[in-house]
């Protein structure tokens, strides 16, 4: 008996010791909030091939809606996309010609033609509805949503996946999900386009194995992280302006973690957040490695919460727009 309670105390003795070490090791490799632009990072080219500068997230919102579009070697599946957004947007507009919008692709540090490509479109639309904003260097697509977000002028800003997955028009569900929510005096408010009601038929398709990660990465999201949102991932996702300015001011994970703790930060200021069912189909090309992504994301997600608690990351409030 005595034996069993020596290898008991030792177990909890072992366990109480390797939390200490998860959480100093959480601290000390805690990165800060990284918002330093290279020089060539502040600015977009017109279509005649002017520099101009870019606005800030904490300028007042000067066009309904702007659409940041993360991209990452995706000359290929990005004009799919932009020609669907592109059509959808310039129907809406003619229809209500006081409808304004702009579409921000963040080229993030791209090895093949994804700037060139994105241009393109500038020169046909204008770099009034269609900017390119090129990363220097690879940030992740967290860290390339988030420049592209403080680049924006729109009331809106919605973020949309350059795979075109999600279809287009479902802009429309995630802006209703929005106006259902009570945004309150400071007008704060995210609308979260979801697969959860695909999950069924995604658990059919996939091996056990990825069927395990899934869950299992789902479990971590609601224990260390976010509670009542079933699809934290889905790359459509619609922001208040203010709603945007207080996320992403606070915005610490760059990979594919981010958008858990965009939401962690959403539900510790206590906005409000929709989950709006969207369509969306599987893209063949992506950049997501099964196994190591979704380990990396794993840690990213104990570490986020961690990072928090121990005071290593800490919420900004920034001023409002006006």
């Amino acid at each position: 008996m005595d034996i069993l309670c020596d290898i008991v105390q030792a177990l909890f003795a072992l366990a109480a010791l390797g939390l200490i070490v998860v959480l100093v090791a959480a601290h000390l490799t805690a990165g800060m909030v990284n918002l330093t632009r290279h020089e060539n990072e502040k600015y977009f080219l017109t279509a005649t091939g002017e520099r101009k500068p870019f606005p800030s997230l904490h300028d007042p919102f000067s066009r309904e809606l702007s659409v940041v579009v993360p991209a990452y070697n995706e000359e290929l599946r990005m004009p799919v996309m932009l020609d669907e957004a592109m059509q959808y947007l310039e129907n809406r507009q003619k229809q209500n010609p006081s409808f304004t919008y702009e579409v921000i692709v963040v080229d993030d540090g791209s090895r093949d033609k994804t700037t060139e490509v994105a241009l393109r479109y500038t020169n046909k639309y204008s770099a009034d509805k269609v900017r390119v904003l090129t990363l220097v260097k690879n940030r992740g697509k967290g860290g390339a949503v988030r420049m592209g977000t403080l680049s924006s002028r729109g009331k809106l800003i919605l973020m949309a996946d350059a795979d075109g997955a999600t279809k287009f028009s479902d802009l429309e569900k995630v802006e209703a999900g929005l106006k259902d929510l009570n945004t309150g005096p400071e007008n704060l408010a995210i609308s979260c386009g979801s697969r959860a009601h695909l999950e069924k038929d995604s658990v059919a398709q996939r091996s056990m194995f990825r069927t395990f990660l899934m869950y299992g990465f789902h479990f971590l999201v609601w224990f260390f992280c976010v509670r009542g949102i079933k699809d934290t991932q889905c790359g459509f996702k619609l922001f208040t302006r203010e709603a945007a300015l207080k996320t992403f001011s606070s915005l610490h994970v760059e990979r594919w973690a981010f958008d858990v703790e965009l939401l962690y930060i959403a539900q510790c200021f206590k906005i409000p957040i929709a989950e709006v069912a969207v369509n969306w189909t599987e893209i063949e090309g992506s950049k997501l490695v099964p196994f190591w992504s979704w380990l990396q994301m794993g840690q990213d997600l104990i570490f986020i919460r961690l990072r928090y608690i121990t005071g290593a990351w800490k919420l900004h409030s920034p001023h409002k727009t006006d």
